[in-house]
This record gives structure tokens, C-alpha cells and sequence, in this order.
């Protein structure tokens, strides 16, 4: 076996498999010592799920000495915890779900199953995917493996973080408002957000319906594409989910960047990485017209008022009666008492706080002042998209307006933690897909991510120009 396989892509270990160099189960057990010896640092899984991965992986050689499954089939993975796997426990890191264990398969997981894949455990998050560090997490932060002083970026920290610490070859995370590709661009990764409807949502515990969407994290541009592919397409139980993702050429590159993701508040280290980027393609041959899109602005106030007002929705399901973790109270004599007593005890402060905002702006006096206006800044918003993405193809910018911080240093500054989304949550309102892509690195060696924004269902032209990014400055 090459002793350098834990940095393999999906390429490299699906050819290693059918060439009989190593087993997949030689492999699953290999990352499961692995993730015993290094995950006690960076804490990327919440659970691991050694018996089901030995397991799949038993299968997994069966299916290749058949000639059987496709390029994923025996590759270990990694699975965000609050996408659903029948038969594991689903925490969705909160303590509300410590011991949930979840009834059915999410269809992203149906999917990877069929292909034979290998689920070596379930990765940290903040709860319920609220939050931009991994540190809101009911159990333990993760850290990121560039610096273990330093959050992976949230809420999908622990996909991320397992990626890079070479802990899985790929894993899957969500992303409601930047959550697979600020921790990408943290990192050191690749990770996408799909359009929306372009993978279904199914089995995956909701945070905002209208914007959550499940994508790959992976070491490259093409693992992101392999694992796309696989999980993509319509789905019967999820009815925004359609099989539209396009096949596209192209000839020559017309790409926009918007003036105000070069403002104030920009980390000077990130603004020269993706500056040189930009001088890059220009080189290349591509067209880069500078624009402005308008109501950029407003996008992270308009955000805090959707996504909350979604998750007060979405959450009120969590009562500790039905299922979840019932505490136990002195004198408890009233159903709201029940119902108060478990939700104040279950629920960490950032989930608190967004279902009471969301509460807040969903009520009879403050709906058409907050909610009502802010679904028609996300009109303009998407139109702002639309009108742009009409005329070239790609929109290019930082993922992040700053490098990976320190563990609690933003903690007690919620704005300056939320401003870490500046760049990604226009992309959820939108509907529109984005990638983040490794640029570079700072000067201390903390990881650059820079962000590709295309047209609804044109991932092919992220991932196109993705790799000619990525073959021009490798992958950290």
C-alpha cells in the first residue's frame, strides 16, 4: 500500500482499488487507526461508525471483484451530522439529538450506498448548522488542522476538517448561508454549494428550507465533480429537487467581479491572493469586467431575518416529547412548563437566539416590517444575479472576508462572527451555485479560499474554470 494514500483523491484510491494494490477494507481499517491516532486534536468526528464502514467495505470488494458499482464504490468517507444515515445516531450536535438514531437513509446517502461507499463516521457541526466557526457545537469544537488554535469554519467545520486532516478522501456538508465553503476556503479545501434543487434535501435536518443545500467537500476540483455527479438529480421525496444541472462548453471566459467584494473589511492577505488570481486568468486570455451588484449590502441583514424566521419553523418540531432527550424538571405541573423546561435545556445560546429572532419577525405586528421586506431585498438580490449571469460566465470574489480566527476570539462578538458570511449568503438567497477554491496562503500559512459564483444549474463552468485555477496553484 503507497504510504501516502491518505492524500490520494478519488482517482487515485478508485484506481489503487481496481488495480488490486489494496482493498477497501485494507484502506477503511487504515483511516479508522488514523482517525484514532490524530482526530483527538482536531475532533472532526462526532461519531465514528467503525463497524458499518468495515462493513460497507466488505461489500465494497465484493462489488469491485464483480466488476461492479462505479469510482466511489470502497472510498471512505465522511458524513455531516445532521444528514440522516438509517441506524446511526443523528445529533445535528445538539444535545436535543445525543441519542437519536435516525430511521431512514437521507437520498444523498441512498445514493453513495448504491455506489458502494464507505461511511467512516459522522463530523462535528454547530448545532443544528448554526454558525460560521464549529464552535457552537453541543459537544466539543473542532480545530482546524492548519492550526490547531484556529476554528475550521463553520457550520460544516468537521467535513472540512476531515478532509484536510487527510481523515476521509471526501466528505459531504451543508451549506444554509456559506457552510461548505467558508470552512472550505478555512481549510484549504474544495467544497460546493449546488444550486438550489440540484441534490435533494431529503433526510437532511432542516435549518432554512429555502436555502439549505447539501454539496461535496473534497481535496480537488475533480473529486467535487465525481461526488456531485453521484449525489445530483431529482428526487420524489424532495419536490424542489430537479434534474436540470447543464453540460456546457466554452470558448472564451467572461468573468465579472463585483466591486463590493473589495471593500472595507477585507483581510489584505486574502485581497492580494484573489487579486492574483484575477491577474491570472487575465493572462489567460480571460475577459474580467468589473460591476457592481447593488444590494450586496443588504444581503446579510436580509439573511438574519429569512434564515432565523425559517428556523423558528423548522425547530418547533423539537419538543423533547416526541423524540429527542426529555429533561427532567422539579414540580412540573403545566404542558408549557414541559415544553419550556426541555427547550431551554436542549438548545445552546445560538440556536436560542435565532429561533427568538425568528419568532420575533415572524409576528403579527413585525411581519410585513422585517419579513415581508426582506423577501423582496432577496428578490432583488437573486435579480441582481440573473442580470449579471446573463451576459458572462462566472462570478469571482473572496470566500471569506478574513483567515481562519482563533478559538473563542470572535465568541462574544455575534456581528464580527456573522460578517465571516458576508461573501456566501447573497449565493443561498439567490438560489445560485458557488465554489470555493484554495488560492493560497497567508503569510503565516493559513489557507485562502476564493469563490466562483455561477448560473442556476451551470456548475460545469465553476468546475471548469476551478481546475484551470487549481492547476495553476495546486491544492494546500
Amino acid at each position: 500500500m503507497k504510504t501516502d494514500f491518505y492524500k490520494m483523491t478519488i482517482g487515485e484510491v478508485s484506481e489503487g482499488l481496481r488495480n488490486k494494490e489494496f482493498t477497501s477494507l485494507e484502506l477503511t481499517k487504515a483511516f479508522l487507526e488514523r482517525i484514532k491516532e490524530k482526530d483527538k486534536e482536531i475532533k472532526a468526528y462526532i461519531n465514528v461508525t467503525e463497524d458499518l464502514a468495515l462493513e460497507q467495505a466488505k461489500i465494497a470488494d465484493e462489488m469491485i471483484k464483480k466488476g461492479e458499482g462505479n469510482i466511489l464504490t470502497g472510498i471512505p468517507c465522511a458524513i455531516k451530522d445532521n444528514i440522516m444515515i438509517k441506524g446511526v445516531k443523528c445529533t445535528a450536535a445538539s444535545k436535543f439529538l445525543e441519542n437519536y438514531i435516525a430511521e431512514y437513509d437521507a437520498t444523498v446517502i441512498e445514493k453513495l450506498k448504491k455506489s458502494g461507499a464507505v461511511f467512516l463516521g459522522k463530523t462535528n457541526l454547530d448545532e443544528f448548522a448554526m454558525g460560521s466557526s464549529c464552535e457552537n457545537s453541543a459537544f466539543f469544537p473542532t480545530r482546524n488542522p492548519h492550526d490547531l488554535e484556529r476554528v475550521p469554519g463553520g457550520s460544516s467545520g468537521g467535513s472540512a476538517a476531515a478532509v484536510a486532516g487527510d481523515l476521509c478522501v471526501y466528505a459531504l456538508g451543508s451549506d444554509t448561508g456559506g457552510s461548505i465553503r467558508q470552512p472550505a476556503s478555512f481549510c484549504g479545501i474544495t467544497g460546493i454549494k449546488p444550486t438550489y434543487g440540484a441534490v435533494s434535501r431529503y433526510g437532511l435536518i432542516a435549518f432554512a428550507s429555502s436555502l439549505d443545500q447539501i454539496g461535496p467537500m473534497t481535496k480537488t476540483v475533480e473529486d467535487c465533480k465525481i461526488v456531485l455527479d453521484v449525489i445530483k438529480g431529482k428526487d420524489k421525496m424532495d419536490s424542489t429537487s430537479t434534474d436540470s444541472i447543464k453540460e456546457v462548453k466554452m470558448d472564451k471566459i467572461r468573468i465579472v467581479v463585483p466591486k463590493e467584494y473589495f471593500g472595507e473589511g477585507l483581510d489584505k492577505e486574502v485581497e492580494k491572493s484573489v487579486k492574483d488570481v484575477i491577474e491570472f486568468l487575465k493572462s489567460s486570455g480571460a475577459e474580467i469586467v468589473e460591476v457592481s451588484l447593488p444590494n450586496t449590502d443588504y444581503a446579510l441583514a436580509c439573511y438574519y431575518i429569512i434564515a432565523p424566521a425559517e428556523a423558528s419553523a423548522n425547530l418547533a418540531r423539537f419538543d423533547g416529547l416526541r423524540y429527542g432527550i426529555a429533561f427532567d424538571g422539579n414540580e412540573v405541573d403545566k404542558v408549557m412548563d414541559i415544553y419550556l423546561n426541555n427547550r431551554t435545556n436542549g438548545f445552546g445560546k445560538e440556536v436560542k437566539k435565532r429561533i427568538m429572532l425568528g419568532t420575533y419577525t415572524l409576528s403579527s405586528g413585525y411581519y410585513d416590517a422585517f419579513y415581508k421586506r426582506a423577501l423582496k431585498v432577496r428578490t432583488l438580490i437573486r435579480q441582481d444575479f440573473e442580470k449579471v449571469l446573463e451576459k458572462v460566465d462566472i462570478i469571482l470574489g473572496p470566500t471569506s472576508p478574513c483567515l481562519p480566527f482563533k478559538i473563542g476570539e470572535k465568541s462574544d462578538d455575534p456581528m464580527s462572527m456573522y460578517l465571516a458570511d458576508i461573501y456566501t449568503v447573497s449565493i443561498n438567497l439567490a438560489g445560485v451555485p458557488g465554489i470555493s477554491i484554495p488560492c493560497g496562503k497567508s503569510s503565516t500559512g493559513l489557507p485562502i479560499g476564493l469563490q466562483l459564483i455561477g448560473a442556476p444549474f451551470e456548475e460545469e463552468k465553476l468546475f471548469i474554470i476551478s481546475s484551470l485555477i487549481e492547476k495553476k496553484y495546486g491544492r494546500n
